[in-house]
């Protein structure tokens, strides 16, 4: 696992921006228009080399594809598991509906172009109708390959890949039971897991459905920590005989840019997410909802050989945050929890679906991502005087 072991190293969380020529033709495939394999796989080449140089050119130190392969985040495991059928028709976003409806106008205007709005490929919610299995072996497999070949001969610290979280693939209508549901789940992709380890890489599984059960979950709240606790219980079967050191679980809240009142506060459920079998934990803490997020470690200890990834930058706003500003929030939480258990990174994706549409504009994440950098040097400055 990446640590700061003699200054700040940076890192992000993993999607960003898909070129226009790769979305289209993306789209084309997902419209059923005949699409040539081999301009898709040089378009995916490309993207996928040139994300990982400007990465590496804005500074970050530990790096990933971009996911520009992926139709989003959680969408593209619709492609790799058997034992789903699309449900045309439903609401990918009836989880935040309190949200939603607390200020209508508000996201009425916002959700015409973001989020799923300017989608390349439609979200399609997904139900399970049957027995899952993994099936993406080849897909993955393809997937690895660019990645290497973009970044060479790296170490697994260096470069990360994102999965998505059993609880995140879709609805039950097949197993007796959720719990039956979510372990089916888990093990199927415990071999995307475990494959992206076997190539040399760090595994980050992208949980934001972990949050949603405090933030929009009904019921009590021993209610909620147990739904939490089956949704724990299945990554943690997910990742059953696989390295801790090699797995980073990255948390957030789903809606990128809007009031995000019914946000949980990171103390409400950092004992839960400490219960995970991952070696460091990513979430926001750089937006204004969250920025107070490093006062919870100064009464929660990190458990041993714990890296945390706090956001320091983040994707709900256009601004570029100064490095000074950066810094101050890096030592925040190396004060707290030292400063070798801390790896700079962002609140979230840049672009968490394949869209049109970034809500941050690429030249502005690329901005950031310097900054996050310099800021980096400058925490380094401060806690090695």
């Amino acid at each position: 696992m990446l640590r700061s072991t003699d200054r700040i190293r940076t890192t992000h969380v993993g999607s960003l921006a898909r070129p226009p020529a790769l979305l289209d033709l993306m789209r084309a495939a997902a419209q059923g228009r005949p699409v040539d394999p081999g301009e898709l796989a040089e378009a995916e080449r490309r993207a996928v080399t040139d994300v990982v140089a400007r990465q590496r050119a804005a500074g970050l130190d530990a790096v990933s594809d971009g996911e520009q392969t992926k139709t989003g985040f959680y969408a593209y495991i619709g492609q790799r598991l058997g034992g789903f059928e699309p449900r045309a028709g439903g609401d990918p976003l009836a989880g935040f509906r309190p949200e939603i409806d607390a200020f209508p106008e508000y996201y009425e205007q916002y959700l015409r172009s973001a989020m799923t709005g300017g989608t390349a490929v439609p979200v399609v919610p997904l139900r399970c109708t049957g027995p899952v299995s993994y099936t993406g072996h080849e897909r993955l497999r393809r997937d690895l390959d660019l990645l290497r070949s973009a970044v060479g001969d790296c170490g697994a610290d260096q470069v990360f890949v994102c999965a998505v979280a059993s609880s995140g693939v879709g609805g039950n209508e097949y197993y007796p039971s959720q719990g039956d549901y979510l372990s089916a789940v888990a093990d199927a992709l415990h071999e995307e897991y475990a494959a992206i380890i076997e190539a040399g890489f760090t595994l980050q599984i992208d949980d934001p459905f972990l949050t949603d059960v405090f933030s929009y979950g009904t019921g009590s709240l021993p209610s909620k920590l147990a739904v939490a606790g089956r949704y724990v219980d299945a990554i943690n079967r997910s990742l059953q005989d696989l390295p801790r050191d090699r797995v980073r679980l990255h948390t957030c809240y789903g809606i990128n840019e809007g009031p995000r009142v019914h946000d949980a506060p990171l103390a409400d459920l950092i004992e839960t997410l400490f219960t995970i079998d991952a070696g460091a934990f990513a979430f926001e803490a750089a937006n204004p909802r969250h920025e107070h997020a490093y006062h919870v470690f100064e009464t929660v200890a990190l458990p041993p050989d714990t890296v945390l990834l706090p956001g320091v930058i983040s994707h709900a706003t256009n601004i570029v945050e100064h490095p000074e500003v950066i810094a101050d929030r890096i030592v925040r939480f190396a004060e707290r929890v030292g400063r070798e258990n801390v790896v700079a990174s962002a609140d979230c994706g840049f672009s968490s679906q394949a869209t049109y549409t970034p809500e941050i504009h690429p030249t502005i994440v690329w901005a950031k991502f310097e900054a996050l950098a310099e800021g980096a040097r400058l925490a380094t400055a401060r806690l090695w005087p």
